[in-house]
């Protein structure tokens, strides 16, 4: 629903899920008002269809949190093509021990997420906005995250330049993650990429299961 005077979206999220309060614990009150945030302002600035309220949790929220199972302990992470902070910002309310660069060239998408920061309170959340090509050779990071932004070898071109080495890239991708991890093997390694590898996580909680894939820098 709109309001009649401001144009502001009233639906609110869906009630978290029982699997959700295993994921974030003592987190979960955060999680919800991201959740509200999305089911909100991130659809009037377009940044998701409202057809995704009603699945924010089991498509957005917790197969973003999960990913968090890949990453040690204190880490810093850079996620990369952010948008409406997806996996990034999903990550840092979940894991506040790690400090979360979130990169985005579009300012739209940006103002959204220094918002969704602000109303959080979130102490370990940076947005810096530009390409990630644009912060090669300034910044580098133990981890590097994205979710649905590019096929795997502009992925790649992206991401590994922002890994220092023994760190990580993780890429959410698809069921055709097994494939691109072959057709683009070459370009993973010409980057200085690693031990390429598919992982599923979240098979014991999520209908689908989220798949990662992890490529290492020497």
């Amino acid at each position: 629903m709109t309001g009649p005077d401001d144009g502001v979206s009233r639906e609110t999220a869906p009630p978290a899920p029982d699997t959700a309060r295993g994921v974030f614990g003592s987190r979960l009150a955060l999680a919800a008002a991201y959740a509200d945030l999305l089911a909100t302002e991130a659809i009037v600035r377009g940044l998701i269809g409202p057809r995704e309220v009603p699945r924010l949790w089991e498509r957005h929220l917790l197969n973003c949190a999960l990913v968090t199972d890949l990453v040690p302990e204190g880490r810093s992470v850079a996620d990369i093509g952010s948008g409406a902070g997806l996996p990034g910002l999903v990550i840092a309310i979940r894991r506040p021990d790690l400090h979360v660069t979130l990169i985005e060239p579009l300012l739209r998408r940006t103002t959204f997420l220094d918002l969704a920061v602000s109303t959080m309170d979130l102490d370990n959340v940076t947005v810096r906005r530009g390409r990630a090509e644009e912060v090669h050779g300034e910044m580098e990071f133990d981890v590097v995250t994205s979710r649905a932004v590019a096929p795997l070898d502009r992925l790649a071109r992206w991401s590994l330049p922002l890994v220092r080495p023994g760190g990580e890239m993780l890429a959410m991708k698809g069921s055709s993650a097994p494939e691109e991890l072959e057709t683009h093997a070459g370009v993973l390694r010409r980057l200085g990429g690693r031990d390429p590898r598919v992982v599923r996580v979240g098979e014991d909680l999520l209908d689908v299961p989220v798949t990662v894939v992890g490529v290492r820098k020497a």
